[in-house]
């Protein structure tokens, strides 16, 4: 006897407001940081004057989608009752968490660092981090 699997479905209002509250988190947290990466050379070019002032209205919309991840990212690791979860999905949950830490830091540091070798360091690392921890958050999604 084969038992039907019971196929797609739609999400409840409470989990669509969770993950979109995730989601569009993760876009301005991700898409900004590529966007502006992108846009830093141009920038440098036709306006230098404005990198810093970019950068700063830029932060004050990155930093609270950040904490929006976090909040949003304890409240999804409840909704999905990790304490069930296998062994590959919590060792993959570990290793997101340590990137998101490295990512927040490493934009920190971006943002605080006084040399360009500096900042083009820290940015490497917070970016390449923000990309690994968007990836491996698609896997926990299962």
């Amino acid at each position: 006897m084969t038992l039907a699997h019971p196929g797609p479905h739609l999400a409840d209002a409470l989990t669509i407001v969770r993950l979109s509250l995730h989601v569009f988190a993760a876009c301005v947290w991700v898409g900004g940081q590529v966007t502006l990466g992108g846009l830093v050379g141009t920038l440098r070019r036709e306006a230098p004057g404005s990198l810093a002032s970019v950068a700063r209205a830029f932060a004050r919309l990155a930093w609270p989608a950040y904490a929006l991840l976090i909040v949003t990212g304890i409240w999804n690791v409840a909704a999905v009752r990790a304490s069930q979860a296998s062994s590959a999905w919590s060792a993959v949950f570990a290793l997101k968490m340590v990137l998101v830490v490295v990512a927040g830091a490493g934009t920190l540091a971006h943002q605080r660092a006084t040399t360009p070798s500096r900042r083009g360091v820290a940015a490497g690392v917070g970016t390449l981090a923000t990309v690994a921890a968007l990836v491996l958050g698609v896997a926990l999604a299962g």
